[in-house]
């Protein structure tokens, strides 16, 4: 028949014309394959393969979409319906999935997810229905793309690990906060004390202990685990926090979330019973970390400085939890708060206490709270001030977004800094043995030695070396003779500090935080699954000599030793346990 005599539009014909032709799915099926297997197979056999089995998994997506458009003999009104039919659900259903779906990965979480589940609704539907009529096709289609979609309004996520994956619940299940907070009876009873169990000093005076380095001295524990394991002394429920532990005497210090609560809590550190509890009427949270402040204690002089996740800086009594002063760190800098929150650990350097508010320093009179100083602009970050004498100058050291900042614990003025590429930094730096500063240029950029020096023209700063050896994400190292010890990815290495080259990588620990015993070449390696396991620190080898479980639940906080006993800490448990001393 002559096209041009008959009555019907082309864009009719044609849309027959594909309908008269069975649906070509094949393509559609193996691109849907190897999507599924880049998304769920590659990261249980790789997990630090995660982020490239994702990708790979939305390029077959994309696959998925040009087969669809392009090569399944639809007819073109199914084709673009489908597509437009998606966007859209993605769009409306964020607005009813719960806020941690919705404000996942930076509020990328639904988009992403979507990828497969769409891909699947799509590619399943087309099989299933290919040999119905065209109106029953599109009707299962739509079906199958909308129930995909309304499956995220079912769930929530508890956050994500350090690989990204997801910690998804039902939506109408209680999170171990709301579980906590359910939970009576969990108030301290008695008026504290001040004189019970305390001696002279702090212990562990706040975040990576007395001098920031993750050093525990002076402390050797047996490493049998399977003859001496770890005595299980208590163990408590606690609001969510990344909150390490500061301790004295037999009180112990440390900072967490409840309901629109911050609070600053107070723990016998023998009995894991309340002893005060400071709250501040704010809460921080985002989808990825959850809720709860950031920042570890800091004990000085028989009081805790806190600093917690929305910018409120407290000086507390330690024995009582009474406020001496506060402030607002946030509104005195005229910070904005960061997206992942203020994480910052206060330092106390004489009669000042500093914090980092997203790069910047800030440093306020320990007796009176009064603003003393602000440091120079660094944009963001989530490390803290940090405390060295180079060449015989004590100063303030902080890794910021900009690069390293060195300032004058009296003024705040700059000494050097050593700008590095824009990066959201976040571990702690350290000094080398001979007095060079060893810093992690952020996610994916290694390991940077600096030789700082000062001179009559000032001072300079010069690199040594770059490595990509030890490439730790959030999770701090330490340094011992002559090396460096940390996580690159999930897993342990070592590299040496005399050129940077890597001497191992070994074990499996998630993102996880380490101590290192010092006397005894020992790590104590917490991982993010909430085991404990002992790892050997010598460059020769890597040997992991015990494993014990501790916690559940994802762990990023850092684990303290106080002589023989051991807190650990997530945003759901703490414990202590007791270790077996050698010699005893």
């Amino acid at each position: 028949m002559d096209i041009a005599h008959t009555d019907e539009p082309i864009s009719q014909q044609s849309d027959e014309t594909f309908s008269q032709k069975p649906l070509r799915v094949w393509p559609g099926g193996v691109a849907l394959v190897l999507q599924w297997l880049g998304w769920f197979v590659v990261p249980i056999v790789m997990p630090e393969a995660l982020l490239y089995g994702m990708m790979g998994a939305l390029v077959c997506g994309l696959a998925i979409v040009l087969w669809w458009v392009f090569f399944s003999r639809a007819p073109w009104a199914e084709r673009v319906g489908a597509i437009v039919l998606m966007v859209i659900a993605v769009v409306a259903t964020k607005r009813v999935v719960h806020q941690s779906i919705a404000g996942g990965m930076m509020g990328m979480m639904l988009p992403i997810f979507a990828i497969p589940a769409l891909s699947l609704a799509l590619v399943a539907s087309a099989v299933a229905s290919r040999r119905l009529s065209s109106g029953l096709r599109r009707a299962s289609m739509a079906a199958a793309i909308l129930l995909a979609c309304g499956a995220f309004t079912l769930v929530r996520t508890g956050g994500i690990t350090g690989d990204a994956n997801s910690d998804f619940h039902w939506r109408w299940s209680k999170t171990p906060e709301e579980r906590l907070l359910a939970k009576a009876g969990d108030e301290p009873t008695a008026p504290p004390s001040t004189a019970a169990g305390v001696r002279k000093g702090a212990d562990w005076p706040g975040f990576r202990g007395p001098d920031r380095d993750g050093v525990v001295r002076g402390v050797r524990i047996k490493t049998d685990w399977g003859a001496a394991p770890p005595i299980e002394l208590w163990r408590r429920p606690i609001g969510p926090g990344w909150s390490s532990f500061a301790v004295r005497g037999d009180l112990l210090y440390t900072q967490e979330q409840r309901g629109d609560d911050e609070v600053v809590a107070c723990y016998n550190v023998t009995t894991g019973k309340p002893v005060w509890r400071h709250r501040d009427a704010a809460r921080f949270w985002e989808s990825n970390g959850g809720a709860g402040p950031r920042g570890t204690p800091t004990l000085s002089h028989g009081r805790v400085y806190t600093f917690g996740g929305t910018g409120i800086l407290n000086a507390l009594d330690a024995g009582s939890g009474a406020v001496v002063w506060s402030r607002n760190a946030a509104s005195d800098t005229k910070t904005k708060v960061p997206g992942w929150g203020f994480a910052s650990s206060p330092l106390v350097v004489d009669n000042v206490v500093v914090v980092a508010t997203a790069g910047t320093l800030a440093a306020y009179d320990v007796a009176t709270g009064e603003p003393r100083w602000v440091g120079p602009a660094g944009g963001g970050g989530y490390s803290s001030p940090h405390l060295f004498t180079i060449h015989g100058v004590p100063q303030i050291v902080l890794l910021n977004g900009t690069g390293v900042t060195s300032v004058a614990p009296t003024d705040g003025k700059r000494l050097w800094e050593h700008p590095l590429s824009p990066n959201t930094r976040i571990v702690q730096p350290a000094l080398t043995g001979d007095g060079d500063v060893l810093v992690h240029d952020g996610e994916g950029n290694g390991m940077r030695r600096l030789a700082v020096a000062n001179g009559p023209g000032g001072w300079t700063v010069e690199e040594r070396w770059t490595s990509e050896g030890l490439n730790p994400y959030f999770n701090d190292f330490v340094v011992h003779d002559g090396h460096a010890f940390g996580f690159d990815g999930s897993s342990i290495a070592c590299i040496d500090l005399k050129d940077g080259n890597r001497k191992w990588k070994g074990g499996s620990y998630g993102h996880g935080q380490l101590v290192l015993l010092s006397d005894q070449n020992l790590l104590l390696v917490l991982s993010e699954e909430g085991e404990l396991a002992l790892v050997g620190a010598s460059p020769d080898q890597f040997e992991e000599l015990a494993r014990f479980p501790a916690i559940k639940g994802k762990t990023w906080n850092h684990p303290v030793l106080v002589d023989d006993i051991l807190l650990v800490r997530n945003g759901e448990e703490m414990a202590a346990f007791r270790l077996s001393l050698e010699g005893r």
